[in-house]
């Protein structure tokens, strides 16, 4: 294998096997018998990393050449591969791959590689204390080692310096007449999840040429795992040398890829090999993951669009492949996730990452849940997860990471999170992964509590504005320019009203005051200013900035990143934005504020807004309602339109006034609705406790809107048995609250009073809903539990329209309790009602619930009530909470219906 085995020897030749990097180490550090053990010990690690690197990429005979000196020592790792050069990787600190070369530029006094007609060579110095002059030239960011690219390279002799200094700069092969380039487009794709596809890319194809060396795979040929890595190497450097084009702060671009014309086969043959790598990282055959779903449809988007334009097909944006998303995807990722962002949103949030520790988390999700914000990073995620769901949860996060199969990501989940006293919070989870630029996965966790409005500032701005109602439209473009950055001085009488018109229409038009300001910030970009902001006090008195809207931003701006709290309006301060929350205004500005000269943070942070966005004129005026000043507007024109001037003041004194009155509404409207829910919620029963019947109970408003239901549960011991109770009123609004609360009122008065069956006390609630409302439908479910504790027990039951009950015994057999059904309530009260009689085996589950569990657009009933059953027969034998919430998990994610269900486990004494 080599022409110098003899002890003492200073170079040696090794295969083209992983078997070759623990040989290579033991090679140097016999050669530097008798250095100093750290130099010894660096040294091993640095050949390991670049021989390595020779292995996977140059895939030739390797020599490692020795030369101690000056008591250091100088490294040389040769292939010979000249022709294929290094691919600079980032550098990334979280990279599990790639990290070789940087390895080697931190711990080596100096390093570079030499190449000539016939070698490559990457060579390193060390020495002890530091002295020979400066390292060498840091070059790019590290590849190699563990999943670089290139190869170990050579020239330069066994002995003497060598030649070059050059960093890890090698120089780029000639270009190819043969072989001519040709351009790829790939169209708004993200920086961030390029650089996460990347780093994973790299890290499958390293684990399976591990995993595969020195034994026939039937699935991936040595040949292909070979074309897989050069193919692999020559996409990331034509990313990134096109993205080394644009402005790194830019997330959403458009690149344009040299690549040679010819490489739709071996890009194919890249796609074929990371698919089995997927397989094998999902068997745990690799110490590498599975892609997560965005990664996974990242690369898949990236191959395919080399492939097909190459093949002589069109461009396909990233952008139009993410809508509609795939399940467990939202365009919420096309924005970049930074933790400021988190730690200013109004929307309980925490982030998690792939080790399941909390890594950031925000004051509402902290008051929430009765944590100091900052005591919760670090903590393992399940702090916050009631016991009973922490082997769920676990089990779920761990099956993500191995399959790479999403299951409620990107779904409003209802749920209960725990509290730091213990007790139970019942939210509606939405969680969606981030990626990072330095490769990371974050999972970000929306915790909205359940009888909340559904928060939208927590979604990308897309995805808002395409939900938004058809509302007034911009103008042209010739008549926008001529209003915003034209030489008239004013609007005309008409153009005002119009403006005013439709700014109130942005509001009125919306469910939530954060839409509605969204869209009354289009409307004044468009017709009035370059940028505009909205501050409102919340109920604390603190100053929340709840949008900011801009109708050009330049490159790598991103107006919603300034929203969010602001610092507290403190005495001190004596800037424009302080003193028009004060009162004052509205005021001309036309400079940007100076800094506070006590350096007060709301100054400051106004100032700093006024720089970064742009301007050179402003008006800042108060908003006022009920005598009452709740926040302040803010309108700028930049450099490029007409300065704001005196005779403007008097059109947005008219614009705050509209403004005032919408959001005063839309506030008063949410107060009102919160009041309901809340009432709605003080509703529910408090459920008896009856030893031989444990009981759980859970309601969840809709998913989709804020609108209080006619859904409720109820439970109460009378003289002979027990009487469970269910039912809907049709409807989502107060009135179907406020018919609820009567209808639960009066069934409880009269089973108490009368104590007669089930069939008699529904006809009796019924005469009543006629009389008081005539025109209210409901649903009912009325059955008493009879039997001593220790059993057997009788359900004799009756139902006005409700959906039939679902029996589970121990054992998973589950019946649907038919009989005993009837009318709703409300459509005739004079007829009979049925009842029936059902027998109860012990450690049985009965599930009451309402149509909001089952019923789906897009699915028969029949369907959906096969599938609930599917579900309790596989939870028959788990405790009541996780059976209920395993329930709402399962099929209470994204409901469009309010939803109650009411479980009785039969438990002889």
């Amino acid at each position: 294998m080599d022409s110098s085995d003899a002890p003492g020897a200073r170079s040696r030749r090794f295969p083209p096997t992983p078997r070759s990097v623990a040989s290579a180490r033991r090679f140097v550090g016999t050669a530097l018998e008798g250095a100093p053990s750290e130099l010894v010990d660096t040294a091993r690690l640095l050949v390991g990393e670049l021989v390595t690197n020779a292995v996977l990429h140059a895939r030739t005979e390797v020599e490692v050449a020795v030369l101690p000196r000056g008591g250091g020592a100088l490294v040389k790792v040769s292939d010979l591969c000249p022709a294929r050069g290094l691919v600079p990787f980032g550098g990334r600190p979280y990279a599990g791959t790639g990290q070789g070369l940087r390895i080697v530029e931190e711990l080596a006094t100096r390093h570079g590689v030499d190449a000539d007609g016939q070698r490559k060579t990457a060579w390193f110095e060390l020495l002890p204390d530091g002295r020979g002059g400066p390292r060498g030239p840091e070059g790019p960011d590290g590849a190699g080692g563990a999943g670089g690219a290139g190869g170990a390279g050579g020239a330069g002799g066994a002995d003497g310096a060598p030649s070059s200094s050059s960093g890890w700069k090698a120089a780029a092969p000639p270009a190819d007449p043969c072989n001519p380039r040709t351009t790829v487009d790939l169209v708004d794709m993200p920086r961030d999840l390029c650089a996460a596809s990347e780093q994973h890319r790299h890290a499958l194809l390293r684990e399976l040429a591990l995993a595969t060396a020195g034994r026939d795979d039937p699935e991936v040929r040595p040949a292909d795992l070979a074309t897989a890595h050069d193919t692999n190497n020559l996409v990331s450097a034509c990313l990134r040398a096109a993205l080394a084009e644009h402005h790194p702060r830019t997330n959403i671009l458009s690149l344009t890829l040299s690549v040679p014309a010819d490489a739709a086969p071996a890009v194919n043959t890249l796609r074929r090999v990371l698919a089995v790598a997927e397989d094998a990282a999902r068997e745990e055959q690799l110490l590498t993951l599975p892609s997560l779903p965005l990664n996974r449809l990242f690369r898949k988007w990236v191959l395919e669009q080399i492939i097909g334009q190459l093949d002589g097909g069109s461009a396909a944006p990233w952008t139009l492949l993410m809508v509609p998303p795939e399940p467990g995807l939202s365009t919420s990722e096309l924005v970049p996730w930074d933790v400021g962002h988190l730690r200013t949103s109004r929307v309980p949030t925490i982030a998690a990452d792939e080790t399941n520790r909390i890594v950031a988390a925000n004051g509402p999700a902290a008051d929430l849940l009765g944590w100091d914000a900052d005591a919760l990073i670090g903590q393992k995620l399940t702090v916050l997860i009631p016991e009973h769901l922490r082997e769920r949860h676990l089990s779920a996060f761990t099956s993500l990471l191995l399959t790479g199969e999403a299951r409620i990501l990107g779904r409003s989940v209802p749920l209960p999170a725990q509290h730091q006293d213990g007790h139970l919070v019942p939210v509606r989870l939405v969680i969606r992964t981030q990626e990072l630029t330095d490769g990371r996965t974050v999972f970000v966790a929306h915790l909205v509590p359940r009888g909340a409005a559904p928060a939208d500032s927590g979604r990308n701005r897309l995805t808002v504005a395409q939900e938004l109602p058809a509302g007034p439209q911009p103008p042209a473009a010739p008549e926008r320019d001529r209003l915003v950055s034209g030489t008239r001085t004013d609007m005309s009488p008409l153009e005002r009203l119009t403006l005013l018109a439709d700014t109130g229409s942005a509001l009125s038009n919306t469910l939530h005051l954060g839409a509605g300001l969204q869209r009354a910030g289009q409307v004044m970009t468009e017709r009035l200013a370059d940028w505009c902001t909205v501050d409102l006090f919340d109920d604390e008195a603190r100053v929340d900035r709840v949008c900011v809207a801009h109708r050009d931003p330049p490159p790598g701006l991103l107006p919603e990143t300034y929203e969010g709290r602001l610092p507290p309006l403190a005495e001190g301060a004596r800037g424009p934005l302080a003193r028009v929350l004060r009162g004052a205004g509205p005021l001309l500005l036309t400079e940007v504020p100076p800094p506070s000269p006590d350096g007060d943070p709301l100054d400051a942070q106004y100032a700093e807004l006024f720089e970064r966005m742009g301007a050179t004129s402003a008006i800042v005026a108060p908003l006022r309602a009920r005598r009452e000043i709740f926040g302040a507007l803010t309108v700028a024109r930049t450099s490029g339109s007409r300065p704001f001037t005196q005779e403007d003041l008097s059109l947005v004194d008219d614009l705050v006034r509209t403004l005032a009155l919408g959001v005063d509404s839309a506030r008063l409207y949410q107060d009102t609705r919160n009041v309901a829910e809340r009432l709605q919620r003080a509703l529910l029963a408090k459920l008896p406790e009856v030893e031989h019947l444990p009981m759980a109970a859970r309601y969840a408003p809709s998913s989709t809107t804020a609108q209080v239901g006619g859904d409720w549960y109820d439970s109460f011991v009378v003289a002979h048995g027990t009487a469970l109770v269910i039912g809907d009123v049709t409807g989502h609004n107060l009135d179907a609250a406020i018919v609820m609360s009567q209808l639960r009122s009066m069934l409880r008065g009269i089973a108490i009073d009368r104590q007669e069956p089930p069939e008699a006390v529904l006809r009796r609630l019924d005469l009543a809903n006629h009389s008081l409302y005539k025109e209210a439908t409901a649903t009912c479910f009325y059955g008493l539990i009879k039997g001593p504790a220790e059993g057997p027990w009788q359900l004799h039951y009756s139902s006005a329209g409700h959906p039939p009950p679902l029996l589970t015994t121990a054992e998973g057999e589950t019946r649907f309790l038919e009989e005993g059904a009837g009318l709703l309530l409300g459509v005739d009260p004079d007829m009979p009602r049925p009842d029936a009689t059902v027998e109860l085996p012990a450690h049985s589950t009965l599930l009451l619930y309402t149509d909001g569990l089952i019923e789906r657009r897009d699915e028969t009933l029949d369907d959906s009530m096969a599938r609930l059953a599917e579900h309790t027969a596989a939870l028959a034998g788990e405790p009541l909470d996780v059976f209920c919430d395993e329930l709402l998990i399962r099929l209470g994610a994204d409901s469009p219906d309010d939803l109650a269900i009411l479980a009785v486990r039969l438990t002889p004494r």
